[in-house]
């Protein structure tokens, strides 16, 4: 039986289409409004779902996704009540994949083979380390392999293709390119130095490439999906629930209408350019 991811990608591609992959810190800014913003975004247009799990020390994050996690942290979000989320979230939806990212240190307090079997168990189907290299990923994943979870790994810029090798290795369900050096939510990715990145780590890996980094607009969205099997926004969300916390209005109907917004860019952006 084919997994949740393989099976978005699938249809995705029977369709033209590219992926929307939204997103989205767990805890922020509180778990009765993450869960709110969980179970709105399919209908918003998700394809798949990214599900921070939050940490002190998150290296990779801008601003924007650091300050998420810093709420939720406060809130008393922790790896249980993520997967508590999860598991809530597949109470009313067994399609939409879930994908759980975040950083080592947590997988390492919990334990791979009981976060492997807990994960699972609440409905996740993959997970992305941001810092954990290749050499160092056997056990955990040995875990994830045990219960049919999906290691997902990144390509950077920078990775040329002996390294990109490294990288493909026991690698599932799709890839994540890193489309800017530096942090999330600081730059623009940019479509045409994209492209043959993109092109490069698919026919390196066999796998769908989803290129995240420096993706703010609708139009930048767009224009990503025209070259890649799909966008990842997730700083643009979170700036909706802190606009929201700063102006008083609701977070989940604010970053549900960016994810609408976000949604009909990329998945028009094929059609818009093939009626063109």
């Amino acid at each position: 039986m084919p997994n949740r991811i393989d099976a978005r990608f699938s249809a995705l591609k029977a369709q033209d289409r590219a992926a929307f992959v939204a997103y989205v810190m767990a805890g922020d800014p509180d778990a009765a409004t993450a869960l709110e913003i969980l179970r709105g975004l399919p209908a918003a247009g998700a394809d798949i779902i990214e599900l921070g799990f939050p940490f002190s020390d998150p290296m990779a994050e801008g601003v924007p996704i650091q300050r998420a996690a810093q709420r939720a942290l406060k809130g008393g979000m922790r790896m249980k009540g993520v997967l508590e989320l999860v598991r809530a979230f597949r109470q009313g939806d067994a399609e939409t994949p879930v994908i759980l990212m975040g950083y080592l240190n947590n997988l390492e307090a919990y334990g791979h083979a009981a976060f492997a079997r807990d994960a699972a168990e609440a409905g996740a189907d993959g997970l992305i380390v941001v810092d954990c290299p290749p050499e160092e990923a056997d056990p955990l994943a040995d875990a994830l392999d045990a219960e049919g979870l999906a290691l997902i790994r990144l390509a950077t810029p920078t990775t040329d293709d002996a390294r990109l090798e490294v990288v493909a290795r026991r690698t599932s369900g799709f890839v994540y390119y890193v489309s800017v050096a530096g942090v999330t939510g600081t730059k623009e990715a940019d479509a045409d130095i994209v492209a043959p990145a993109v092109a490069r780590v698919r026919e390196a890996t066999g796998l769908p490439v989803a290129v995240g980094f420096g993706i703010r607009t609708p139009e930048r969205a767009a224009a990503i999906a025209k070259v890649a099997d799909a966008a990842v926004i997730g700083s643009a969300l979170v700036d909706e629930i802190a606009g929201a916390l700063t102006d008083g209005t609701p977070a989940a109907a604010r970053v549900l209408a960016l994810a609408k917004r976000l949604a009909d860019a990329v998945h028009g952006a094929r059609v818009s350019e093939t009626v063109g």
